[in-house]
């Protein structure tokens, strides 16, 4: 494993991510000091437009806005069911974000009326969109609070993209916005669920508050609700924003059992639990390959690969096995840079093939109590995952630099599912400052963006 005598923080190994693979010094920086500081627009594919279609299709820009929160705030401004509101992929809570989102109903006659929320495109489509129909985000990024001069930045992160181009890509982590960035408990939900123990995963939700987390408006409410158990007292007590909770409070308060509270949740929020959990699995498999001195970016017997699309893309559920055999022929693929290394993202079809992929990922599964039979998920089979495959490392984008007084503008674009904050991780390193918690609007920023950033 790299080192770098950067150390990494106990936030970063509590979801997995055990390792810096640049070599590089550290920038000391901050990240989303405001949300107009980290931008991010899906590259979307577009569902065809007709006009006669049962479809609504939005392109919307939201400030400060979690997705399902966005999503289920859309649907009451247009009467729709609380869950009736899709999208193609999630976006960071602390940001100005542009996405599509779709919806089968009339299109909107005026606008939504939802505070840092504007609609810019709207038109009527045959198809809606489900996960994963676009091809990737475009982030605009100001690394601000620097120790050192904007020029004196700039040589350091270009310094750091070489060092990760040399060595084939950056560590494709799951970043921590999958886990939950102001409470991360996603993957803790997600492992109950998982082990079938939606009571728990509901007591999960409603009452933890993980450590080193800034503290929240609705922690005293949490703190009481694990007292007195008492969800129609819970319903008072818990804030009017806390939707999701609220739900599963209401569905209790009437004597429902907590695996039908849980059910009320929308089938997305329900999935993200599970893929939480299948990230967090995937990233300590990805460290611990490194840990061993396992190659990252060349396969071994026993390992899977994944073909890159002639649109750049790969396809998590078409992994090719890796043997003796045909070992010669996967590594010139992902030497040519025809292929990726996979690693697995574990469900009940995960192969079990004799190699280091497969005793890495055995022995994460004996220390977790998890059979990759669960992922079948008895209690919830809405929510079955059959695995798939996620490539270890991703080619290091051309990154843009712009220095201004006081901070650098970081502009890259990455495909559907890798994260921005990851890449930013191997440039700030131990020098990564904590996000400033953006509990409403953003506070208020006269940093200018570059004009070459513009859309």
């Amino acid at each position: 494993m790299p080192s770098t005598g950067a150390k990494v923080p106990e936030t970063d190994l509590e979801v997995g991510m055990g390792f810096y693979l640049s070599e590089t010094p550290g920038l000391t920086g901050r990240i989303k000091a405001t949300a107009e500081e980290f931008r991010v627009r899906e590259i979307s594919s577009y569902p065809s437009p007709d006009p006669a279609g049962a479809f609504a299709v939005l392109r919307v820009t939201s400030e400060n806005w979690e997705q399902h929160e966005l999503g289920a705030a859309i649907a009451r401004r247009l009467g729709l069911a609380p869950h009736a509101i899709q999208w193609s992929g999630t976006k960071d809570r602390r940001a100005i974000a542009d996405r599509l989102l779709s919806y089968r109903g009339p299109l909107p006659t005026e606008d939504l009326g939802l505070p840092r929320v504007e609609v810019r495109e709207a038109y009527r489509a045959r198809d809606g969109l489900v996960l994963g129909h676009h091809y990737g985000n475009a982030f605009e990024i100001r690394i601000s609070e620097l120790e050192v001069p904007s020029e004196t930045a700039r040589e350091r992160v270009r310094a750091t993209e070489n060092d990760l181009r040399a060595k084939g890509g950056f560590p494709n982590f799951f970043g921590h916005q999958r886990f939950g960035e102001v409470r991360p408990i996603t993957h803790e939900v997600g492992r109950a669920v998982v082990r079938g123990d939606l009571a728990g995963a509901v007591e999960l939700y409603l009452t933890a508050i993980p450590k080193g987390t800034e503290p929240g408006v609705g922690d005293a409410a949490r703190r009481a609700y694990a007292e007195h158990r008492d969800a129609a007292r819970a319903l008072r007590e818990f804030p009017t924003e806390y939707r999701f909770e609220r739900t599963l409070l209401e569905h209790l308060a009437r004597g429902h059992p907590p695996d039908r509270a849980f059910r009320a949740l929308s089938r997305d929020l329900r999935l993200l639990f599970v893929h939480a959990y299948q990230a967090l699995l995937f990233n300590r498999w990805v460290s611990r390959r490194a840990a061993a001195g396992v190659p990252l970016g060349l396969p071994e017997p026993g390992d899977a690969i994944l073909r890159i699309g002639r649109d750049g893309t790969v396809r998590s559920q078409e992994a090719v096995p890796v043997s003796a055999d045909n070992l010669p022929e996967c590594a010139e693929s992902v030497a040519r840079g025809r292929a990726l290394l996979g690693g697995p993202l574990v469900g009940y079809e995960t192969p079990v093939a004799p190699g280091p992929a497969a005793e890495t990922l055995d022995g994460l599964l004996r220390e977790e109590g998890i059979e990759r039979a669960q992922f079948r998920l008895p209690a919830t089979p809405e929510l079955a995952s059959r695995g798939a495959y996620r490539p270890v490392l991703w080619p290091v984008p051309p990154l843009g630099l712009t220095p201004d007084p006081t901070g650098l503008w970081v502009r890259f674009a990455l495909p559907k599912g890798a994260y921005a904050t990851v890449v930013l991780r191997e440039i700030l390193k131990d020098g990564t400052a904590r996000t400033r918690s953006v509990a409403g609007r953003a506070e208020p920023s006269n940093t200018p963006v570059p004009a070459s950033f513009a859309r």
